[in-house]
Order: structure tokens, then sequence, then C-alpha cells
């Protein structure tokens, strides 16, 4: 089995004071306290991509699924619809201020490494990660930070990472206690979103990592997936609502592609596109020619594109496979929602720069020594 990409210890939350910033880093408005998740570490991956295979559905290892909860199939593709959602868009994503590294920086006013990981890290807008099963607050949470974007006109990117099952019982294991209880989940999550532009990069690993599930249990976590995706675009449409595809090292295209089309992600009702790359290290090139081989091969409307992390691939993947916090990485492209480059939609910043895998610091906490390499290499 190909281990996940994204690979999640989590180690509680981060509560602080929701505020938004100005162009120059001030803060400039308040809100309430959401917790959010600490962003992912990574798990052993291989260094080339795994074999072609036929795009159908591939047999795992069981466990097999109790009963045959629901395998419904994609809605139908609509005629294509323009994409005036995204380049309205355009212009800037949302720092949410209550992140590890801005602690770091507001508390160690005298430390050497400050402005350095200030400037090219702290000062980049990251995605906020939800890995924490709360239904009672989840709804508070979700909107203390899409109201914080959407006072300044700014676009945050939101990670859900409940789903069940996750991880394949590894590392990372949680998530929602069964998918009927993730469905309810869900429908908490998307009340929150409001109804400003938002990024959802739903459920990393997903389904790169689907393999490890019987046929019955892929069907049913497809399912939920791809009713997950209409929930949070109905609740808000103009959330963009990307699905898993791993990483140009990971599952062929094709393959990819195949459990893409069964969770929804080529219907416009459930999906904008696919995102790649979560907290990994592949070139923004090698990225680039993989979703869209993967876009083909998934069909759907024009209209889907792809999103793509590049906190730490400025150097592309280590050649000797190194997962956990390996030497010599550094910043990637900094988050934008104007790539220039066709079907690409955004260049984000998935996994927070510094947060660690778990070699150079606790997995999942901010690690000042980690994040100076990055962000001096």
């Amino acid at each position: 089995m190909v281990v996940a990409a994204s690979l999640v210890v989590v180690a509680g939350t981060v509560a602080g004071v929701l505020a938004a910033f100005d162009d120059g880093g001030r803060t400039s408005g308040e809100a309430g306290s959401p917790e959010v998740s600490a962003s992912p570490r990574l798990a052993p991956l291989p260094a080339t991509p795994t074999p072609s295979a036929p795009a159908t559905t591939v047999s795992a290892p069981p466990s097999p699924s109790p009963s045959a909860r629901r395998t419904t199939t994609p809605t139908p593709s609509k005629p294509a619809k323009k994409r005036e959602h995204r380049t309205a868009a355009a212009g800037r994503l949302y720092r949410h201020p209550d992140s590890q590294v801005l602690e770091w920086v507001r508390s160690h006013s005298g430390d050497a490494r400050r402005a350095v990981i200030a400037s090219r890290i702290a000062e980049q807008p990251a995605a906020v990660w939800f890995a924490d099963y709360s239904p009672d607050t989840v709804t508070a949470r979700v909107a203390a930070v899409t109201s914080g974007g959407a006072a300044l006109g700014r676009v945050p990117v939101l990670v859900p990472y409940e789903i069940p099952g996750r991880d394949c019982g590894g590392h990372s294991q949680g998530g929602a206690p069964g998918l009927d209880a993730y469905d309810a989940w869900i429908d908490r999550f998307a009340a929150g979103l409001g109804s400003g532009e938002v990024i959802v990069v739903l459920e990393p690993d997903s389904l790169a990592q689907a393999e490890c599930l019987s046929a019955g249990e892929r069907a049913d976590r497809f399912a939920s997936l791809a009713r997950a995706g209409r929930v949070l675009k109905a609740a808000d449409p103009r959330a963009r609502v990307y699905f898993d595809a791993g990483h140009s090292g990971w599952n062929a295209p094709g393959k990819q592609a195949a459990w893409l089309r069964q969770a929804g992600a080529a219907s416009p009702e459930s999906s904008d596109g696919i995102f790649s790359n979560v907290s990994n290290f592949h070139t923004t090139a090698d990225e680039v020619a993989y979703d869209r081989r993967v876009l083909d091969a998934l069909g759907g409307p024009a209209s889907l594109g792809a999103v793509i992390d590049t906190s730490r691939n400025g150097n592309g993947a280590p050649a000797d496979g190194e997962w956990c916090d390996p030497a010599g990485r550094k910043l990637g492209r900094t988050p934008t929602l104007s790539t220039g480059e066709a079907r690409i939609d955004a260049y984000l910043w998935v996994k927070l720069p510094g947060e660690s895998d778990g070699c150079k610091g606790r997995p999942g906490t901010f690690t000042a020594s980690y994040a100076y390499d990055l962000a001096s290499s």
C-alpha cells in the first residue's frame, strides 16, 4: 500500500483571537475565537509514480463493509459553467491570524530568526484545518474564519479532515465515528460557510489512499464525499470545493481520475476540481502536468480546475524519498489565485511551513529551526 501524503497527528487545537490584517500585516478587525487544528505531517512515499493502472476500481484488503450503505453515482454533468467565480476572486487570499507561526513571532521578539520567519512565512496566507471531531462547535469555528475573510473581501482556505477511517488506521487515524456522523458533521461545517468566497480542500488523502479500503467501503466513502461536495456548494454557492488527487509521485492519473469520478468530482454540483501535493514536496511543474492529466482523464465540464500546495516544494521532493522534515527543502511559490496557468486555479499553502512532520519537533507543532531552514534556503 502507498501510504498517505498528508499524515496528521492531531496535537490539539490552537485558540486565539480571530483578526484580519491589512497589507502591512497590521490588525484591522477582530471577531470570535475559533479552535483550529494543526496542519498535517507526512508519511513515507515512493520517489517515483506507481505503475500505470487501468482506470477501474481496484480491489483492496478487507475489512468488508458491514452493509451496502449507499452506492450512488455522481450527478450527471451539466453544460460547462463560466468561471467568473474564480476570476472574481483573483485578488487576495485570507491570512488567518490564529496560527502557530504567528504565535511564535509574537512571543519571540528577540530571536535572531524572527525577521526571516515573520516576513517569509507568517505574512503569507495559509489554510485552516478542522481535524478534530467536535460537531457542537464546528459551525461557529468555521463561521469565525469565513466571516474574518468576508470582512476584508478575502478568500479563506478551509480543510475539513474528518473522514472516518482516516489514514487507514495509521498515525493520523481518527475522524468521525462513522459515515452517518460524518455526513451530519459536514452539514454543520457547511452551515458556517456564510455567503462569501471560500476554498474548501476536501479531505486530503481520502481518495488517493482509498486502496486500503474494501470495494464496499470505498463506495460508501465516495458517496459521502460526493454528498459533502453538494452540501458545501448548496450552503454557499460561492464556495469552491476541490477533491483529493494525491500528487504526481503517487497514483497514475487514470486510476486517480476513476476514483475522483466515483466521488462526484466531475459534477459541477459537487466540485470545482481537484487538489494535489498537500503537505508534500513535488515541484509545481510536475504537479501542473499531473493535474492536467488527471483532469483530462476525469472528464466533466471545462470549468473544473486544480489547486496545488506549494508550501514546501521549492526544491522538489528528496531523491531518496525522505518524508519526515527532510533537509534541503525550501518554500515554494507564494499563495495566489492568479497562477497564469490554464486549469490551475491557485497555488496554496495548505501545509503551514514550519509545522513539523515529527522529526525536527513534535508532529504537527511549529518548529522554528525547521521554519527557518525552509525560509532561508
